[in-house]
């Protein structure tokens, strides 16, 4: 892994890039795509401790296939949650269990849906020395094969077949014995954060309801964004206690689970755009949003970085788009609580970090055309920003790109100024 982060000063060890984000008033290539989110899942089906990712287009058309369960399934409304917004998931189960069985098949994944599946066996009507074998979801037939005899039969995507079962005619046997296994722990969400160490998403999302586990998560986005340079943002539950940039608590509850307006909000920060916000922003998804709070509790709510939604008229909005921090220094002021900031920041970040690992990074000497070169990337990047009106326009001539301390190091130096969009309008009317 290439090294990454913040400096104090210019002794790193590992090669990489280094950037500080600090205070315009303290100190002084093409834009990545977002829309991925990472999330640990406890489902009922699929394979344990794997990582897979998923498109929206995929989840639509193959989410029984991908989850056990069709897009529609009650079951399914986290992840359609999710999918209102982003465009892809990186998902892994963090629940085992034990799988379903009869005497013909297992089921493919440990779990409770494999109680749901049913083996049906017939003889096939030409030819009395074969049987039509089916196997079945809730009812549903989800694949069928003709064979002579059980060493024949292929698994499919949702039973794997026993060779030397004797194959003999039934009605329907149901596979049992399929379980969730045990709660999962604190290790199970360490196993998952280890596996995301290595993967590229902007939004980190975090189910859990316990103190111990959002501390954990909170405690990985902090070392991933500060020693290792991988900016990402992550969503949780009421834990506004982080007072950090990188994690974004959502206050309201819903009426059919408490914390789960944390998967729309971790899709919908997910996709923003890097000249765009969330604030204002209409909630579309499923669950039912209480948002009975008065005015004072709202105030209070977003000095305390709470992301908090409301109610307009017949609909439910973001009311701001704004991340935990509440203790602001000269380094890191009151712009710094605001994710339409930090996707800029972290934007850059992440960006030259790839313009300079990919092209320069032990490829181009570090001598004065070497240097020129770097520049013109960074220019022509930040003008790209600029023209998406994501930064005010820089002067090119402010953007220093010099030799560091080592003959290995380089320094670049340039001001940002993130556009954030329209919050508040103060008018004054004069009446004639």
């Amino acid at each position: 892994m290439l090294g990454g982060g913040s400096f104090l000063a210019q002794n790193k060890v590992l090669p990489g890039t280094y950037i500080n984000f600090v205070n315009a008033g303290v100190a002084a290539p093409v834009i990545g795509i977002r829309g991925t989110a990472a999330v640990p899942m406890i489902l009922n089906w699929g394979p344990e401790n794997k990582v897979f990712e998923v498109t929206a287009e995929e989840f639509q058309k193959n989410s029984r296939a991908l989850f056990g369960y069709s897009y529609g399934d009650p079951v399914m409304m986290p992840v359609r949650e999710l999918f209102r917004n982003m465009t892809k998931g990186i998902f892994c189960r963090i629940n085992g269990g034990e799988k379903a069985s009869n005497n013909f098949s297992a089921a493919r994944y440990s779990g409770i849906l494999g109680n749901s599946l049913m083996t049906v066996i017939s003889k096939h009507v030409d030819n009395e020395n074969k049987y039509d074998v089916k196997t079945l979801l809730f009812g549903k037939e989800m694949d069928k094969q003709t064979v002579m005899s059980a060493a024949d039969l292929k698994d499919n995507d949702y039973v794997t077949f026993k060779a030397d079962a004797e194959l003999s005619e039934t009605a329907g046997t149901s596979l049992a014995g399929g379980t969730n296994g045990p709660d999962v722990t604190e290790q199970d969400y360490t196993g998952f954060l280890e596996k995301m160490e290595s993967r590229s998403f902007q939004i980190l999302c975090c189910p859990a309801s316990q103190e111990p586990v959002k501390a954990l998560f909170a405690a990985f986005t902090k070392r991933m964004r500060e020693d290792n340079g991988i900016k990402f943002q992550t969503v949780m539950h009421q834990y506004s206690q982080a007072d950090y940039e990188g994690v974004i608590s959502v206050e309201n509850q819903t009426e059919e689970d408490p914390g789960g307006l944390i998967y729309w909000t971790a899709g919908a920060e997910a996709a923003c755009a890097v000249n765009e916000t969330i604030e204002n922003k209409v909630y579309n998804g499923e669950y039912t949003v209480k948002t009975g709070y008065t005015q004072a509790q709202f105030s209070e709510g977003i000095t305390a970085g709470k992301l908090l939604f409301h109610k307009v008229g017949d609909e439910v909005r973001v009311l701001r788009d704004i991340n935990t921090l509440t203790s602001y220094t000269t380094e890191k002021g009151n712009d710094f609580s605001s994710n339409q900031t930090i996707r800029v920041l972290d934007q850059i970040g992440n960006d030259i970090a790839a313009i300079f690992n990919n092209r320069y990074l032990g490829k181009i000497p570090n001598d004065e055309a070497g240097r020129v070169s770097l520049w013109n990337d960074i220019v022509t990047y930040v003008k790209q920003m600029a023209g998406r009106r994501a930064i005010e326009a820089v002067n090119s001539d402010d953007i220093q790109v010099e030799k560091g301390q080592t003959k290995r190091s380089v320094v670049v130096n340039f001001p940002v100024e993130p556009i954030n969009s329209m919050s508040q309008l103060y008018m004054t009317v004069v009446v004639q």
